[in-house]
């Protein structure tokens, strides 16, 4: 079973509404809620709390053209600014969310953005928005999903929010390729009580030259996300790469989760529907390495 998503009015306006919207978790571990450490439970006293802390994790690897580069940049500033963003927000017990952005390539390749904001308004969401769209667009080699979400993981310890949800968000247009295997790092995720949503972006054609896959969504849904609530997002048509930016971003801010139990492969006995080495066998397959 998977989930389909109309990127249309319908499905932002159930997310205003209050609706919950159904997502479909990669395989993984049971979820538990986690462990707190004491150090931790000491910092969360002292800290502020927010609706969610959400990790943008964004690829700029050689496979995303400039084109689309740019569109990425304008659709998370843009969605960000948004009235229907803005108006989620409000809808929050806090009102409030916490945010970071970075770009990622290969494994040892992440470069932090916007290091953690806080967005409970107009200025603040403004002025994240500006901080995106001033740094130059950079491009660089290789795909490691699992670099971005390794790297990603100690950054919620840094956040000097705590939040009642904490989400990493990640857009690519190609399977991991380089760092370790993206199962491992999503399972340790997972464990960490930490949701993984996926944005994949599939609007060329299969290329030899850009090592894109057939049926990404399938890679992403099976290999890349999890966590209660998760659900992925795929982009299809360039003409709707901003209105899926915002509309992902609403669901996150909403926070809704499935009515039903979520369902994982694993728990059917059934291996992915794509490879999750596909891009490691690809990759040694062309260049022996």
């Amino acid at each position: 079973m998977r989930l389909l998503f109309s990127i249309g009015a319908v499905l932002v306006a159930g997310v205003l509404a209050g609706g919950d919207v159904a997502g479909i978790a990669a395989p993984g571990p049971k979820f538990e809620p986690p462990r707190t450490p004491p150090q931790r439970l000491a910092a969360d006293r002292d800290a502020q709390t927010v609706d969610v802390e959400l990790i943008l994790a964004v690829d700029v690897s050689y496979s995303m053209d400039m084109d689309e580069l740019a569109i990425q940049r304008e659709g998370y500033a843009q969605a960000i600014q948004s009235k229907e963003f803005l108006q989620a927000l409000k809808l929050g017990p806090n009102g409030r969310i916490a945010v970071t952005y970075f770009e990622w390539a290969a494994s040892t390749d992440q470069k932090i953005i916007i290091p953690w904001r806080l967005v409970d308004g107009p200025e603040t969401a403004d002025a994240v928005a500006a901080e995106i769209m001033k740094t130059p667009i950079r491009r660089a080699s290789r795909t490691s999903i699992s670099g971005a979400i390794t790297f990603a993981l100690p950054l919620f310890d840094e956040d000097p929010y705590r939040g009642l949800r904490r989400v990493i968000d990640i857009s690519g247009d190609g399977p991991n390729n380089n760092g370790g295997p993206v199962t491992v790092a999503r399972d340790a995720a997972l464990e960490k009580g930490i949701v993984i949503n996926g944005l994949p972006i599939m609007v060329k054609e299969p290329s030899y030259s850009t090592m894109d896959i057939d049926n990404l969504d399938y890679y992403y849904e099976d290999c890349v996300v999890g966590g209660p609530g998760s659900f992925v997002i795929a982009i299809k048509d360039r003409d709707k790469f901003k209105e899926a930016i915002r509309t992902k971003l609403l669901m996150e801010v909403a926070g809704r989760t499935p009515e039903r139990p979520v369902v994982r492969v694993a728990d059917k006995d059934k291996e992915p529907r794509v490879s999750c080495l596909i891009g490691e066998k690809i990759w040694s397959d062309r260049w022996g390495r």
